[in-house]
């Protein structure tokens, strides 16, 4: 199962629930803001969410993480730059808004990591490194699902920006290339911003061909 929920506080930011149907447990992804929000999602779904994970540090994709954590007891996951962005409010872009914000119990994986469900190992995703939008940034890949949560990093018809703390295009495109357009082409691609879009819809554009 995965969910979508549109949340706002600066910028409209897309969180996602990735649930096994069977047994209703799972991930919540990117809970930028309006954590009562996502907290009612999960309490009428019926589902028990054992991890947050983070497709990178900026404010408007770990705004509600704090509220999530306290009320939940559960981990926090990011790449292994994250601290970068987690502890640091000018790097997470908050310290722009009136509310600096700082992330201080998060668990930091390398490329490759697995993440599965507790009792039931084989509903998991792999952590993907793919920096270029920020110095963090990772997509988790869902292979049972054929789904990827990208982040900020792709969208449909277009990439994230790099002006940003940590940015590099050249860096981006080549992620985007060898790590996002070499899954299968039915493969959803499920963005910070965007509707949802596949791989074979996106390896078309020419700003991904060398």
């Amino acid at each position: 199962m995965i969910l979508q929920a549109t949340v706002t506080k600066y910028i409209p930011t897309n969180a996602y629930i990735y649930a096994d149907n069977e047994t209703k447990h799972g991930f919540l992804i990117d809970p930028g803001a309006q954590a009562k929000k996502l907290l009612a999602l999960i309490e009428e779904k019926g589902l028990t969410i054992e991890a947050v994970l983070l497709t990178h540090g900026h404010f408007d994709h770990i705004g509600a993480v704090n509220a999530i954590q306290e009320k939940l007891h559960i981990p926090v996951y990011m790449g292994e730059q994250g601290r970068l962005y987690a502890e640091n409010p000018v790097w997470n872009l908050s310290s722009q808004t009136e509310e600096p914000l700082v992330l201080k119990n998060v668990t930091y994986l390398a490329d490759g990591s697995l993440i599965s469900l507790k009792d039931k190992p084989d509903f998991r995703v792999k952590l993907l490194n793919l920096p270029g939008h920020t110095a963090d940034g990772v997509v988790y890949y869902a292979e049972a699902d054929e789904a990827a949560f990208v982040g900020d990093s792709i969208f449909q018809g277009s990439y994230g920006r790099t002006d940003m703390y940590g940015g590099d295009e050249e860096a981006l495109l080549r992620g985007i290339r060898t790590r996002i357009l070499t899954l299968p082409d039915e493969t959803l691609l499920l963005s910070g911003h965007s509707a949802p879009t596949t791989v074979a819809a996106e390896k078309v554009w020419p700003w991904y061909q060398e």
